[in-house]
């Protein structure tokens, strides 16, 4: 296995996690832009929105409804939910992850590109 989320997600590699379950890790971004920047990560690799096959619904509803778990768990009353979808899209590693970002005290501070 060579794809450092897959790594994460198994705990091969550690991370500061928020959430696991069977199918779903949440570890926190060691690249911030956001005063909380979390990634949700499906243990299943995928490697990015493009390359999702019918049967992956499931995971997509269950990496947003995590995002929205955390994001209560961590007090935010307003965030973003981002995907970046391939090298154009911003895309930087090739494994499905969705971008949680909160806690921001200023509207000047949610302009960020993740």
């Amino acid at each position: 296995m060579s794809c450092l989320f897959c790594k994460i997600a198994s705990g091969e590699i550690p991370s500061e996690t928020f959430y696991e379950d069977g199918d779903v890790r949440v570890f926190k971004d060691i690249n911030p832009k956001a005063p909380v920047h979390l990634l949700v990560v499906p243990k299943l690799h995928i490697q990015s929105i493009a390359h999702l096959a019918t049967n992956h619904g499931d995971v997509v509803a269950k990496i947003i409804y995590v995002a929205k778990r955390v994001a209560a768990d961590q007090g935010l009353t307003g965030y973003k939910l981002v995907f970046n979808v391939g090298r154009e899209g911003g895309q930087v590693i090739d494994h499905l992850h969705l971008h949680l970002l909160g806690g921001w005290g200023s509207k000047e501070e949610r302009n960020v590109d993740v």
